[in-house]
């Protein structure tokens, strides 16, 4: 288990000028979007029995979800009012909103194997923007997110208060990162990230960038490797979670609110040392141990034809 600290950690790698304040900003700026995005949501396509029927599932959804953004948003303010708050109550705040938010849109998580309680660097495939609720909803951590979210409004704040890093890409600031990394690990503090760097379709394992696992070499704490599989309800793999290519944001919510029950199997793999390898030697280990670790899951949790 993490060990607890007396005082938050804060990402340095944040512009803050460019982040707006003003409680009255914030507040209007959350209404439109929360409202505005609600309202596509639960517009019907056209008025069929079959689209209105579709329409309501969905906005149930969008109901259950905006009533576990709405308890993670009165929690975040608490948390960004104290002074004091640990890193244990953080994350605490994060899985209890994790959790709650997939139990909203129906979405079930499955660890596979009891989920290690060790002190880790987590690392994960990367499928779509649900991944962060399904490993936050069992895993103890902090998360690592492209920078562009850090100005979203509503989410940029919501991740600035769970202790997010954030990394711009292209930019070279991948070594300053890194170092934030090794300071929230040296704490006792987890961190995940996604070493494929992009989403994919949930079949394979992309290249796995490894610049970022320097921060497990200099902190000496292993890596933890988990892989996931969404899987619906005829034991293939679900077509409508995956978020990559030209899809929209919008597009991709709607998919997965409109979908039938799916499961979200995780799957963690035996932890990877760092001592005593170079960065080129742990990414070699943790793309074959993640390439293996998918078609492990895949076998056991697919139906096969």
């Amino acid at each position: 288990m993490p060990m607890q600290t007396k005082k938050k950690l804060k990402p340095n790698n944040v512009n803050n000028a460019n982040i707006n304040n003003s409680n009255t900003d914030y507040k209007s700026t959350m209404t439109n979007l929360v409202f505005g995005t609600a309202k596509q949501l639960i517009k019907p396509k056209n008025y069929t029995p079959s689209a209105i029927k579709t329409q309501l599932s969905r906005s149930k959804r969008v109901a259950y979800a905006l009533v576990s953004l709405a308890k993670v948003s009165k929690t975040a303010y608490e948390i960004d009012q104290k002074s004091n708050v640990t890193n244990q109550e953080i994350i605490a705040a994060i899985q209890k909103f994790c959790l709650e938010f997939c139990q909203s849109i129906r979405l079930d998580v499955v660890a596979i194997k009891p989920i290690p309680q060790d002190h880790a660097l987590w690392t994960s495939n990367h499928i779509s923007w649900l991944d962060i609720p399904v490993v936050g909803s069992i895993i103890p951590t902090f998360f690592l997110s492209k920078a562009e979210i850090a100005q979203w409004p509503l989410i940029g704040w919501l991740a600035r208060t769970g202790n997010t890093l954030f990394i711009q890409r292209g930019s070279g600031d991948t070594g300053s990162v890194g170092e934030q990394m090794a300071k929230f690990l040296q704490a006792g503090s987890p961190v995940v990230f996604f070493p494929e760097a992009t989403t994919t379709n949930g079949r394979s394992i992309k290249k796995i960038h490894g610049k970022l696992l320097q921060s497990a070499i200099d902190t000496k704490v292993n890596i933890q490797p988990i892989v996931i599989a969404y899987v619906n309800d005829k034991g293939k793999l679900d077509d409508s979670i995956p978020y990559f290519g030209d899809m929209s944001f919008l597009q991709s919510i709607k998919r997965v609110l409109d979908n039938h029950p799916a499961k979200a199997y995780v799957l963690p793999l035996d932890p990877i040392s760092p001592i005593g390898k170079s960065r080129d030697e742990l990414t070699y280990a943790l793309q074959q141990a993640m390439t293996d670790g998918l078609a492990k899951l895949h076998k056991q949790v697919l139906i096969q034809d």
